[in-house]
């Protein structure tokens, strides 16, 4: 199987020039070794996240989320989907979360002063029943604990015209969304603009609250199984997951409320669109419908990050009709 080495997978841009790292065939299946959000330079907690320590500091936007790429998919092009299957994720054991000086919703709080000084917290990961990281256990202290639920925090293809990266980058290729349900069984598409596509992934947590509010969650090495499929000559708003059980668009602006207007509405043109559910009908899951959800993904007030929202129908109520 075709991989990708953690000492490799060391790209902050959505770049277009870079050499692949190799082709795929449609649904052949990669691996990429996935190094932490922070180049893994805070891997105990006596190392603070001060510009000393970081890995570009001084550089707007910061280089960080080092992602692996980029990858070729074989007949992938300009207008068409590529739609990418998680197929596992394997974490370390352990992952870092920071308080950094000056960043954080709460970081010029009269009252909550610790939280504009540098700290750095190591979260343990405990193997599950598998004897892996798949299915295992974060601890953060002793009696505080909850079961590993690792994602993808930034992946995508390259945009069409702009270099962007992965810390800042957003938009219907992809980009740093933070997403949750960038996880194991999903499916998400996202718009092709380059011949080959050129994926990238990388910025694994381990774990995230909704809205990630301070904007750092447990960030992890990992490494990542995934495969490439194209579908041709579609198009989508913004990006789309598909999983056994639930349909989800993804919208990324701020104000939080345009995300989750568009993704909601992005939902209801994919139901419409693909499964033949009248509109009034569509239009109405969204509020009468106590299964339709609203995710709030990414909420941290970071650089020029737009906020992330996704809007989730389970496929029962959405059933093709023949």
């Amino acid at each position: 199987m075709k991989r990708i080495r953690r000492t490799e997978a060391n790209r902050t841009l959505f770049d277009p020039r870079v050499s692949p790292a190799f082709s795929v065939k449609p649904g052949e299946s990669f691996v990429i070794e996935t190094e932490d959000a922070l180049s893994g330079r805070l891997r105990d907690e006596s190392t603070l996240p001060i510009p000393e320590n970081l890995f570009s500091p001084g550089t707007t936007p910061p280089l960080s989320n080092p992602m692996g790429g980029p990858i070729y998919l074989e007949g992938a092009g300009k207008g068409d989907l590529v739609a990418v299957n998680i197929e596992r994720i394997e974490v370390d054991a352990q992952g870092v979360t920071a308080i950094f000086p000056g960043a954080g919703p709460l970081c010029d709080s009269i009252r909550w002063q610790a939280l504009s000084r540098p700290f750095t917290k190591i979260i343990r990961h405990l193997p599950g029943p598998s004897g892996t990281t798949r299915d295992g256990t974060a601890i953060l202290r002793e009696g505080v604990s909850w079961p590993l639920a690792p994602f993808i925090g930034c992946m995508g293809v390259c945009p069409e015209v702009e270099i962007e990266t992965s810390s800042m980058g957003q938009g219907p290729w992809g980009g740093n969304l933070d997403v949750r349900d960038f996880r194991e069984g999903s499916r998400v598409f996202l718009n092709a603009y380059h011949p080959g596509g050129l994926f990238y992934a990388g910025d694994v947590h381990a774990g995230q609250g909704d809205t990630e509010f301070t904007g750092t969650a447990d960030e992890t090495r990992a490494e990542l199984q995934l495969s490439l499929e194209i579908v041709k000559n579609r198009r989508c708003a913004f990006v789309r997951i598909e999983r056994p059980d639930v349909l989800i668009s993804v919208a990324a602006a701020r104000p939080l409320e345009d995300a989750v207007r568009s993704a909601i509405v992005d939902l209801m043109d994919w139901i419409v669109s693909d499964y033949g559910i009248d509109p009034r009908e569509a239009y109405m899951h969204a509020s009468v419908n106590p299964d339709f959800r609203v995710r709030i993904y990414q909420m941290a007030p970071l650089g020029r990050l737009r906020y992330t929202a996704g809007a989730e129908i389970p496929k029962r109520h959405v059933a093709k009709k023949s």
